[in-house]
């Protein structure tokens, strides 16, 4: 694993590269928060003698809207999830990749960079980067024992006291709690219009227990920070915030099971 993400780090390095060689000194990103660690970033600066400017996004949406919008030229790498990289690459977003130029690429596990997520036309427009769950995360001192099930959200015990992301991820929560991905798991992206009208249900059906929703990883740290929430749905990256400040931080993953995240880095058409 170590290895591997070694690998990963180079391939960003590489693609870094590429974009910072044709547009110095300055090389904008718009990432996930934690994507842009100064602990690299820094170096990968003081080694191509250019500065890596980061912008971060909410959300899937924020990141099309803002490129659709006019900014395509404004950002150099994004970093999109597999819920639109492909549409980026379709839709003349996205620069196709020379794959020559990054040797690590081969090193990669084939069962991310065989998906066709970011292949169009025999043509690759980006590299798998990051991947993982999303989890519950949860409050250790509320909760002496892990939450098993999304249905905790709902429980009246814990109301105002939660949050959700404010995003797709947070429709299929539910729709997993209503067995929609059963016995296809596929399903839960392909819902029908009585499915959705269920979950819209269920989810106005949370709203009472909802403190707030969250936009960005460092505002739901805040939340549990300052114990305005126990729990939330969120991603690995929050709980590696707060244990960094000995914050009583679990996460899991209910028996519903969970969806996932699956990040390419990507160079603009723009850029």
């Amino acid at each position: 694993m170590i290895r591997r993400i070694g690998v990963l780090m180079l391939i960003g390095s590489a693609l870094l590269l590429n974009s910072c060689a044709r547009k110095a000194p300055t090389l904008n990103l718009l990432v996930w928060e934690g994507y842009a660690d100064p602990s690299y970033v820094h170096t990968f600066e003081e080694q191509n003698h250019c500065k890596v400017s980061a912008s971060y996004m909410g959300s899937s949406d924020e990141l099309v809207a803002k490129l659709r919008g006019g900014s395509a030229g404004t950002y150099d790498v994004i970093s999109p999830s597999s819920d639109v990289a492909t549409a980026l690459a379709v839709g003349g977003l996205a620069a196709p990749l020379d794959l020559s130029r990054l040797p690590g690429y081969s090193q990669l596990s084939p069962q991310l960079t065989a998906l066709p997520l970011v292949r169009v036309k025999e043509q690759v427009f980006g590299v798998p980067f990051m991947w993982g769950p999303d989890p519950i995360i949860y409050d250790t001192s509320v909760f002496a024992q892990p939450p098993d099930s999304w249905s905790v959200f709902w429980d009246a015990k814990y109301r105002g006291k939660m949050s959700v992301w404010d995003d797709l991820s947070t429709v299929y929560m539910a729709g997993q709690v209503l067995g929609f991905d059963k016995p296809d798991p596929g399903q839960l992206y392909n819902m029908t219009d009585e499915q959705l009208e269920a979950v819209k249900k269920k989810l106005l059906e949370l709203k009472p227990n909802i403190r707030k929703m969250w936009s960005t990883g460092g505002e739901l740290v805040n939340l549990f920070q300052n114990h305005e929430v126990v729990l939330a749905m969120g991603w690995p990256y929050m709980t590696n915030k707060l244990r960094r400040i000995n914050f009583p931080v679990g996460e899991t993953i209910p028996k519903e099971n969970t969806t996932g995240l699956m990040d390419h880095l990507i160079i603009t058409a723009g850029s």
